[in-house]
């Protein structure tokens, strides 16, 4: 039988979602622990990476079991062996067919600005102090949609056929001290969203102009582009699937605390 898992995770201990060797992952941990309480050898798949330190208020993974278990039973014994930077919410079967990863239809990442030193929120924001053009980086951002091809922003060497996204919202909201960067799209390259921030925070202190910006897209080179940001402040904050094959009913509100939505 196949299930979706719904969970989060705090990345700061963690060297990504995928298992890697010689470096501690949340695949890894939650394939090792649900192995020794299903008595049976458990491989998980997620709905996608994210790299070292970079969190997920809501994440998605699949698992194949072929013992029965009590779903709500083993939330609680999983949670217990999973500490405090796991949480578990539900296991919900599926179809065979369903997959984590490739049944996804969008993502959702959000990114946490402080515009200002962040004494207590510095694990989880990327302090920026000097964004004196802040129209201008909103501006920029409005490009993101006028183009498909995003190798500007892609990690070089990794392994897609292609590097073809299609951004369904992109957009910036201010919450008091804090600048929050919200991007949704079909998929999302390696490296791409920190990339992008990193390439919009260099028109909003200035080093780079809105022409500028535009031209690091159309030259679709790394190179060319601005620095990627941190991960400690990067949110992985929905996964969507069409809903004959998965509907949550968890309130993402609730699960990230900073959520935003476009009016």
């Amino acid at each position: 039988m196949r299930y979706f898992v719904e969970l989060q995770y705090n990345g700061n201990k963690y060297f990504g979602w995928q298992i890697q060797p010689n470096a501690l992952s949340v695949q890894q941990k939650l394939e090792e622990t649900l192995s020794i309480l299903l008595k049976e050898d458990i491989k998980i798949r997620g709905a996608g990476r994210t790299d070292t330190g970079v969190h997920a208020s809501y994440y998605v993974a699949h698992f194949d079991a072929e013992n029965s278990f009590d779903a709500g039973y083993l939330i609680k014994k999983w949670n217990s062996f999973l500490g405090s930077e796991i949480q578990i919410f539900s296991i919900t079967e599926v179809e065979s067919h369903a997959h984590a990863r490739f049944s996804a239809i969008s993502r959702e990442y959000h990114y946490i600005v402080f515009l200002r030193k962040p004494v207590f929120l510095k694990e989880i924001s990327h302090p920026v102090y000097h964004l004196t053009h802040i129209d201008e980086m909103l501006q920029a951002t409005n490009l993101l949609f006028d183009y498909e091809d995003f190798t500007s922003f892609s990690k070089l060497h990794t392994d897609v056929k292609d590097n073809i996204c299609k951004i369904y919202q992109a957009f910036w909201i201010k919450q008091g001290d804090m600048l929050i960067f919200s991007i949704r799209a079909n998929r999302f390259l390696r490296n791409m969203v920190r990339a992008i921030v990193g390439s919009l925070l260099d028109v909003g202190i200035g080093k780079k102009s809105v022409a500028q910006f535009n031209q690091i897209i159309n030259q679709r080179s790394r190179a060319e582009a601005g620095f990627s940001v941190p991960g400690n402040a990067l949110f992985l904050t929905d996964v969507a699937y069409p809903k004959e094959i998965f509907q949550s009913r968890l309130s993402k509100k609730e699960l990230f605390p900073f959520w935003q939505e476009k009016d």
